[in-house]
């Protein structure tokens, strides 16, 4: 694990500096695999994790920090009980407007490249959180 931390008996707190390139992916996939091992996170929500995290993680490199190398994405998780994880992805960019964000599902943008990462990301986390300025989301997920 890149960085662990006991808060209590059952609660445990992960950390993750990542450059911003896409690189950096493979080596969220790999903190995430070994938090599955870990935690023994099931399958399903294992498979949850992965997508909703790699979408939060592409969106904060390519449009937060807009690729610039020198900049970080910021990865905090929180193990609660056994039976929640809390993800916060934070990036240095400026934020957006997440109150803003075209429907994905209607016909003017059906057939569009892009678009689509908040909306998977709400739809297979338990929880999302935006913080006011945009440019940090928390991700629930119970297990």
């Amino acid at each position: 694990m890149e960085n662990s931390q006991t808060l209590s008996s059952e609660n445990k707190l992960y950390t993750l500096q990542l450059a911003s390139k896409l690189e950096s992916i493979t080596e969220l996939e790999k903190f995430i695999d070994n938090l599955k091992d870990e935690l023994s996170i099931p399958e399903e929500i294992y498979a949850n994790i992965l997508t909703c995290m790699n979408e939060a993680v592409i969106n904060s490199i390519l449009h937060g920090n807009k690729e610039n190398p020198g900049k970080k994405v910021y990865i905090n998780v929180e193990s609660e009980h056994g039976k929640k994880l809390i993800f916060s992805i934070k990036d240095e960019g400026d934020g957006f407007d997440y109150t803003s964000i075209p429907d994905p599902t209607l016909a003017e943008n059906i057939e569009l490249f892009s678009g689509r990462g908040i909306y998977i990301i709400q739809h297979l986390a338990d929880q999302v959180v935006f913080n006011k300025s945009g440019n940090e989301i928390e991700l629930t997920f119970r297990y």
